[in-house]
């Protein structure tokens, strides 16, 4: 009997459909009873409309499903569009999208020769990190991008003792439960320079935390460091090969338009997340999304395997749905 292929719809909730289970800090459930009702976020990073020759549709596939998820904030993780004018339409569909539509700085908002001061006044930013509740709960948007004394080159990923000082009177003050956001992650692949030292003061302040989320890293992936949860949000829209790596994954006339996308191997279809916070059921439901590659995977470009990060694992075009609760633990997907 010939087996059936499966339909694109289909396609799109593979790898979702499955939950995993992760265990919360019981110190965590008494904060989260602050919240009276459920919490919903509707969360994509990592857009990159500047690289993608579809950052629009991407963009316009994630509202479209927001206008049936009808989630209280949405909050986008950073590396969206760059401040420039023909980007406008982007942010402005966006902020309209929700009366709480919320940004994060990205590392590659400034490639246009912009500082993150302008992106965060253009995009009606309170600052560059700062706090917003949301229904009783409290986020907390930081800003990864601050530059060490010692840095030498690249983009930096760093938040300085001011930001820090901030932070910990914001952890300090606020009464929870908190969400911290920020691009870069603070723990993980990729994490910040001072990831230690932030660790340590989000731990000190765990039973107000529920989890931390970021972008950056392009990969579906939970690391949970003490009593704290870091979830790494993946891209909406491709993972970066960069290198002598290229992938020829559409049309000829779209790379010579977009000429940065032979760098990456792209998802068919926008990734993004919703987050239901449930004060009732002491849990935190991640509804992900599915999608499959364009063109080849990293793997079989013949790209070697870094520690911890495995293709069809951390690196997929998939968010999984992952549920953070305190019952049961299960970090095999993670």
């Amino acid at each position: 009997m010939r087996k059936r292929l499966k339909t694109r719809r289909e396609m799109l909730s593979i790898g979702s459909a499955a939950t995993t289970s992760i265990l919360l800090p019981d110190v965590v459930s008494a904060s989260l009873k602050k919240i009276k009702n459920v919490v919903k976020l509707g969360v994509i990073s990592d857009l990159h409309q500047d690289i993608m020759h579809d950052g629009p549709s991407r963009l316009n596939e994630f509202l479209e499903a927001m206008k049936k998820e009808k989630p209280d904030a949405l909050i986008q993780l950073g590396d969206f569009a760059y401040p420039t004018k023909k980007n406008e339409i982007i942010t402005k569909v966006f902020g309209e999208a929700n009366s709480k539509s919320f940004h994060v700085l990205g590392n590659h908002e400034i490639d246009g020769g912009h500082s993150f001061q302008y992106v965060a006044k253009i995009w009606g930013m309170k600052g560059r990190y700062y706090t917003e509740n949301i229904n009783g709960l409290d986020l907390i948007v930081l800003d990864g991008n601050e530059r060490p004394k010692d840095h030498k080159s690249g983009y930096p990923a760093f938040i300085g003792k001011e930001q820090y000082d901030w932070l910990a009177e914001q952890l300090k003050s606020l009464e929870g439960p908190i969400l911290i956001a920020s691009h870069q992650p603070l723990a993980g692949p990729s994490s910040i320079d001072n990831a230690d030292k932030i660790q340590k003061l989000l731990n000190v302040n765990a039973d107000k935390i529920l989890l931390a989320i970021n972008g950056h890293t392009h990969i579906d992936h939970v690391e949970k460091i003490n009593e704290v949860s870091y979830l790494h949000i993946n891209s909406a829209s491709y993972k970066w090969v960069g290198g002598s790596y290229r992938n020829k994954s559409y049309s000829a006339e779209i790379h010579k338009k977009f000429p940065w996308i032979e760098y990456t191997c792209p998802y068919r279809d926008s990734l993004f997340s919703t987050l239901s916070i449930d004060p009732i059921n002491s849990r935190i439901d991640v509804i992900g999304r599915s999608s499959n590659w364009v063109g080849k995977s990293p793997s079989l470009l013949g790209i070697p395997s870094k520690p911890n990060l495995t293709d069809g694992k951390e690196i997929c075009p998939i968010i999984r749905n992952r549920q953070f609760d305190f019952k049961s633990v299960d970090l095999d997907n993670s």
